[in-house]
């Protein structure tokens, strides 16, 4: 059984109205600009009471470095939003970087995106023989932007280990290109990131017969 409860907002209570700060009624986060400045200047709003942000804890605390940062430090940083890796530490393991492909749709366009994904096989499971078309992969890239890699999924044995590494690639501007180019390291789950070649559009079988 999984419950995904989520936090409550406590934002009613505190004076918010006293001063202008608008939160937005449905759940009582602070909507906040780019630079998580609410609708009154001096105001600023850190975490995971932000409407439509990220609700994980080193988020907040890259944000609020970032924001001290460019009030007293002169930098002019923002938090990225987008390229989190975050995981779901489930039995078996789901990580994620980047856009997932249904909001990258919506951003870019489904003729400028092309996806790369399959089904796979970690060594340790050939023993007990556990299903072999279990664990899955995806990459997201940008098509217009040099197969920029945009949104990094996958399903599987230390998933959060291996989005963690991606991470900072995808944030160094990872190329479909440059993964085909990477070596991988034989035989881990995150190798099938290095040769991943069957896109969803061509329809073409992603089932695994082998590790």
């Amino acid at each position: 059984v999984l419950i995904a409860i989520g936090r409550d907002a406590c934002t009613r209570n505190i004076g918010l109205q006293t001063i202008g700060v608008k939160i937005n009624e449905k759940n009582g986060k602070v909507p906040v600009n780019d630079e998580e400045q609410t609708n009154v200047p001096y105001v600023y709003a850190i975490g995971d009471i932000l409407d439509g942000k990220l609700e994980l804890t080193p988020v907040a605390i890259q944000a609020g470095r970032l924001l001290a940062q460019r009030l007293y430090g002169g930098s002019s940083r923002k938090c990225d939003y987008i390229n989190v890796p975050t995981t779901v530490f489930t039995p078996l393991e789901y990580g994620s970087c980047g856009y997932p492909e249904e909001r990258a749709i919506d951003e870019y366009g489904k003729q400028n995106l092309e996806v790369y994904h399959t089904l796979f096989w970690p060594l340790e499971w050939t023993v007990p023989g556990r299903d072999n078309n279990t664990c899955y992969a995806k990459i997201i890239c940008n098509k217009q932007d040099n197969n920029r890699v945009i949104g990094l999924h996958v399903l599987g044995p230390n998933a959060g280990e291996v989005t963690q590494g991606f991470a900072a690639a995808i944030k160094c501007g990872l190329t479909k290109e440059l993964l085909d180019e990477t070596i991988g390291i034989h035989p881990t789950c995150a190798e099938v990131f290095t040769t991943m070649d069957i896109t969803k559009s061509s329809g073409q079988d992603i089932t695994q017969k082998g590790c």
